[in-house]
């Protein structure tokens, strides 16, 4: 086994939406998973897990519990988001762990338009932070992972579509496709960067299951539901929604319009280039229609 290999992995925020479907991925694929857990928690996990109780704002308490592992991936919510990120890569650093997955997952914030939305402030500043630390230590290496919105959690919750409600959003006339993905499809991308950390090291990774428009889920939503009686169909306008998040941003500057913008309109990436994806690499599949179509029917 290479010396580069990984397999111990630790895993923040593991008991959420996305970081349980993580950790369910990477025991099936054979990592020795540490969770890392606040002090004083009783969430229960498997029991071929480690469980860590840390001090999330002690780097030193992380460092102890990051000691021996190959690589970090966080998935923190967005209210802990900096404080916590910036204390784990610090403490990877300091660990000498040698990967490090940040909690990104989401919009393409790695385009500069994107990246200058306030509400990605915190992810941009933890991609600069990771780039700093592999800049001053050729063993510590990161990726990024941008994956879109996710589908199966966006229309169970009506984020991309409301199906309990019947309700739909058309962004810009609602044609525009961007790029979606599964929770299971970023965890099966997670533990591809894991499996391939030469091809991963120091860059983003773009994964997608599955290209959408606000118009095409409604379409699919209508054969789930029997078709339009009910629901109610709202257009907007994307630059109206920016201009009035500009507007309110010096009180709220993590306001939702901003990622709005950044998933509907032209122009900051959420529809990634054929060319840039590394679904392949990965192990990361492209979702039939009939698959999709079975993702819309389980959320009504």
């Amino acid at each position: 086994m290479s010396s580069n290999a990984i397999t111990k992995v630790a895993l923040a925020g593991a008991a959420g939406n996305l970081g349980s479907v993580i950790l369910k991925q990477l025991l099936a694929d054979g990592f020795k998973v540490t969770v890392l857990t606040r002090e004083g928690s009783t969430h229960t996990f498997p029991v071929s897990v480690t469980v860590a109780h840390v001090d999330y704002d002690s780097v030193d308490s992380l460092a102890k519990a990051l000691k021996g592992q190959d690589a970090v991936v966080a998935s923190v919510g967005n209210a802990a988001l900096h404080k916590q990120q910036v204390a784990l890569v610090e403490a990877a650093a300091k660990a000498g762990v040698k990967r490090f997955i940040p909690s990104d997952f989401g919009s393409n914030t790695v385009h500069p338009k994107a990246a200058a939305l306030p509400a990605y402030a915190s992810k941009v500043a933890v991609q600069k932070l990771l780039q700093e630390k592999a800049a001053a230590d050729p063993n510590f290496t990161y990726t990024v992972v941008i994956n879109g919105p996710f589908l199966d959690w966006g229309v169970q919750v009506g984020f991309l579509i409301n199906l309990k409600k019947k309700q739909v959003t058309l962004y810009d006339g609602g044609d525009r496709h961007y790029s979606v993905t599964t929770l299971g499809g970023i965890a099966k991308g997670v533990a591809g960067v894991l499996k391939k950390p030469a091809e991963t090291a120091n860059r983003p990774v773009y994964i997608q299951e599955t290209t959408v428009s606000q118009r095409r889920l409604y379409e699919l939503a209508q054969k789930t539901t029997g078709g339009p009686d009910g629901w109610t169909v709202q257009e907007a306008n994307t630059a109206d929604i920016l201009a009035l998040a500009e507007a309110e941003k010096a009180k709220d500057p993590h306001s939702f319009k901003f990622i709005i913008v950044a998933v509907y309109a032209d122009g900051y990436g959420s529809l990634f280039d054929k060319e840039k994806l590394d679904n392949e690499l990965l192990g990361v599949k492209e979702l039939t229609d009939e698959e999709v179509q079975e993702i819309v029917d389980r959320a009504a």
